[in-house]
């Protein structure tokens, strides 16, 4: 490990507080190898250290929480490879770190539309989350995607509403909402998928499909899409 990398452990370690561990434990956060350091302060960090591949790497490898969470902030897209980022979605074992590297990082690249299609028909839990986090990301993110590219995913949002696991279930609700807050017309189309999906006999998939109506439905989120396609 370059000096470079091990300074910014030692930068991560003393920023750590074990009261800010605990209040991740209580969120659902493996804290396992983790400092208790906030998202805003790594932010700072990454913000005063600057985009840079190799350091990115090499505090992945560290397998420190904060470390790769950093990473995902600091890597350069344009750098990642597909392999590496089938190295580093193998190891995702909190949701946190899943969502921060989808949404800093992979929904940047050029493979990220396609590995919403893989990783969403994966069996193991923190990945098939990471193909329906990036897919939330994607739809806040990118600004110039045709309808046609998000309305092709909800197939296979309906596919995984039976999935009861909670960190799947949450992700795949997650995209089914930001899908429909795009525009009205794929709010429409939300709703629709959102309507199929209640009529399923699981658990899982009604609260999905409920959850998702409500906020798609709301008049918060139609006035919203009503002023931005100017039909006020």
């Amino acid at each position: 490990m370059s000096d470079q990398a091990q300074g910014v452990l030692g930068r991560l370690q003393a920023m750590g507080d074990p009261e800010d561990a605990a209040g991740m434990a209580r969120f659902g956060i493996n804290i396992e190898k983790a400092y208790g350091i906030r998202i805003p302060e790594l932010r700072k960090l990454a913000k005063e250290l600057g985009k840079d591949h190799q350091l990115a790497l090499e505090l992945w490898d560290s397998g420190m929480h904060e470390a790769r969470i950093l990473a995902s902030m600091l890597d350069d897209p344009k750098q990642v490879t597909e392999d590496q980022m089938e190295a580093w979605v193998s190891d995702f074992n909190s949701w946190d770190l899943c969502d921060q590297c989808c949404g800093n990082l992979f929904d940047k690249t050029p493979y990220a539309y396609d590995k919403v299609v893989e990783w969403s028909a994966r069996p193991e839990e923190f990945i098939k989350r990471a193909g329906f986090a990036l897919l939330a990301w994607l739809a806040l993110h990118d600004k110039v995607a045709p309808d046609e590219q998000f309305e092709s995913f909800l197939p296979l949002i309906l596919r995984e509403a039976t999935d009861e696991r909670n960190f799947v279930k949450k992700a795949v609700n997650w995209a089914l909402r930001h899908i429909g807050k795009r525009n009205l017309s794929l709010n429409s189309k939300a709703i629709m998928a959102a309507e199929k999906m209640a009529t399923i006999d699981n658990k899982a998939a009604k609260w999905n499909a409920k959850d998702a109506l409500r906020e798609l439905k709301s008049e918060k989120v139609q006035e919203r899409l009503r002023k931005k396609e100017g039909k006020n």
